[in-house]
């Protein structure tokens, strides 16, 4: 039987301008209110996925090896201390994990595999990430090079391709991996960064940054951050339509209030949460 658990390591910040990009602020800061700074508090999301065999994390989190500057510039709070922290609340130790599914290569998304340069916090878990992801990641723009810390990330893909610990996804879409009759596919979008990874199980869909919030379901409301921003809204017409025909949950990785929620198309015409299946409970807690 399939388990699917939200973890909740910790909490941080970005600037909300960056969050909504060109949405005016006057109409952003109605849904969610910035500080002094102008920064919005916004969650590190990872998922748990247990299956017969298997325990496998969607995403790591932010990590924390980047020191008090960043953590101070980010409002980073750790939650049941860090990753480590709330798989321990679910029973489960780093040694536990079998596979790491990465989305992307950000450092709020990848930071979770490490406490210190160079070594894993799971050293005996399978890597499953886009190749071309992973490339691009090596070699990003100047624009979006920030997002990418690849001194820390890549020592670890790389010592774990010598074990063959890694698992390189090199198509649009497909299977993860499967496990006693559960399986876990994905489809990769384009927009905030080239090849970011889905993951889809147990109906499921884990929207990662295509959809960081629930405040961002509505399609032209699109980050800064992206690196080309109307492809994203190309993205995520594409992925409504398949949501909706297969009646998926999303989860939103960075929603504080709201970890998941259903579509439905409003009297306009526009694809917006459906009340009925918007998901409010506390993470950390067993979904199904």
């Amino acid at each position: 039987m399939t388990k699917l658990h939200l973890l909740h390591p910790a909490t941080f910040a970005l600037d909300g301008g960056a969050m909504f990009g060109i949405i005016p602020k006057p109409l952003w800061e109605k849904k969610i209110k910035p500080d002094e700074l102008n920064r919005i508090p916004m969650a590190l999301r990872v998922m748990l996925v247990q299956t017969k065999n298997k325990n496998i994390l969607i995403d790591t989190g932010i990590g924390h090896y980047h020191g008090e500057k960043f953590e101070n510039q980010f409002n980073i709070e750790t939650k049941h201390q860090g990753l480590i922290g709330s798989l321990k609340n679910v029973g489960l130790d780093p040694k536990d994990i079998t596979d790491i599914i990465l989305t992307h290569l950000h450092f709020d998304h990848v930071g979770g595999l490490t406490e210190r340069k160079g070594e894993s916090l799971f050293p005996d878990a399978t890597l499953h990430l886009h190749q071309k992801h992973y490339e691009y990641g090596l070699n990003p723009t100047l624009r979006d090079s920030g997002s990418f810390q690849s001194d820390y990330f890549k020592p670890l893909i790389e010592k774990a391709k010598e074990q063959n610990l890694v698992h390189f996804l090199i198509e649009d879409s497909g299977v993860i991996l499967e496990d006693e009759g559960t399986q876990i596919e994905y489809r990769i979008s384009f927009g905030h960064t080239p090849y970011m990874v889905h993951p889809i199980v147990a109906g499921h869909i884990y929207m990662a940054d295509l959809v960081p919030m629930s405040h961002h379901v509505h399609v032209p409301w699109v980050m800064g951050y992206d690196i080309e921003p109307g492809v994203t809204t190309v993205f995520k017409e594409k992925f409504y339509e398949m949501i909706t025909e297969r009646k998926l949950k999303m989860v939103f990785e960075h929603d504080l209030d709201t970890w998941g929620g259903t579509l439905k198309i409003d009297d306009k015409g526009r694809y917006v949460l459906d009340e009925a299946g918007v998901a409010q409970r506390e993470p950390s807690q067993q979904l199904i």
